[in-house]
């Protein structure tokens, strides 16, 4: 059998004082092994939904991957020692005999099933339709996606502060083209790719936040993303909607992105300016400016502006008092 994919992508080291701090226990050592999935496969094909497939046809002509049953093919690959992570936390009882389970007929199917999506080449995530996929490169970073899109949706992750920022912050350093120090993402945010991904130091990403890198994404220092924002970089032309274009997005250092603000495709947002609640950044944001509305446009500029930044563009300059 040969590796499909380096031992590393299926395998990272978590901090154990972070558990150890759940469970109120004290650590025996100072990292703890997380297997994540199994971490070898025969040579046959992988189709894009992470199924595997063996023959020629595991492609259809277009590259769309047909999709394999859902049982019956855990003969033609191996599983690690190691139980998946995620059946650890979320079917304790399974953990001990997984690959045994998901093909124990007596189980009820949806059971079988859910034991089944554990393992992300199971599942089909979005990102894997997209035409500018690298497959390659998002076949590393799925398997850590997945721990963190489903980690986040556990008892033990779900409102688990410490742990989550923890783990996620680990995992970001795996996925990201590039991760500065000291990470912060809260939980239940996405990505597109992950791996088109540069983040600089003291970042703090919030809840819900969907961070689409299909084009890129570039996070400076110091920034902060809130609840429920979203930052694109990706847009559709408005005559045929598989007419996609793919652009850059900068937020540079110090930026902030309130809460259901909005920022699209290659737009530019400059070193200290901010962006309104529920506001929608359609052209670039100048910096120390706060933006406001839809289309988004400065409103004010903030006190500690340098001179150079102080002239309003979009509305009529204030009367001294």
């Amino acid at each position: 059998m040969s590796s499909l994919f380096p031992i590393s992508c299926f395998s990272v080291v978590v901090p154990l004082s972070s558990f150890c701090r759940c469970v109120g226990e004290r650590p025996t050592s100072t990292t703890v092994v997380l297997p994540v999935l199994p971490v070898s496969c025969p040579t046959n094909a992988v189709t894009r939904n992470g199924a595997i497939r063996s023959g020629q046809n595991a492609l259809d002509p277009r590259g769309r991957a047909d999709r394999a049953p859902p049982f019956g093919r855990h003969d033609t690959f191996r599983v690690s020692s190691h139980p998946p992570t995620l059946c650890e936390i979320a079917y304790p009882e399974y953990a001990a005999n997984w690959e045994t389970a998901v093909a124990d007929a007596k189980l009820p199917l949806p059971t079988r099933l859910a034991l089944e999506a554990l393992d992300p080449r199971n599942v089909t995530l979005e990102p894997e339709y997209y035409a500018e996929c690298d497959d390659a490169r998002f076949q590393k970073v799925k398997p850590l996606l997945w721990l963190w899109y489903s980690f986040d949706r556990t008892v033990l992750g779900g409102q688990n502060v410490q742990l989550g920022v923890d783990l996620r912050r680990l995992l970001a350093k795996h996925i990201f083209k590039r991760c500065g120090e000291n990470f912060k993402a809260f939980q239940h945010v996405e990505f597109s790719f992950g791996y088109n991904m540069e983040v600089g130091d003291n970042c703090v990403i919030h809840r819900h936040v969907l961070l689409d890198d299909r084009g890129g994404i570039v996070i400076g220092n110091r920034v902060s993303v809130s609840d429920y924002a979203n930052i694109y970089s990706h847009t559709h032309s408005i005559v045929d909607q598989k007419d996609v274009t793919d652009a850059v997005t900068r937020l540079d250092d110090g930026v902030r992105i309130t809460y259901h603000a909005t920022v699209l495709a290659g737009v530019h947002v400059s070193e200290e300016a901010m962006v309104g609640a529920l506001a929608v950044a359609t052209k670039d944001v100048r910096p120390y400016h706060v933006y406001v509305g839809i289309p988004a446009k400065s409103v004010r500029v903030k006190p500690n502006a340098p001179e150079s930044a102080t002239k309003l563009t979009s509305i009529r300059e204030r009367r001294s008092s």
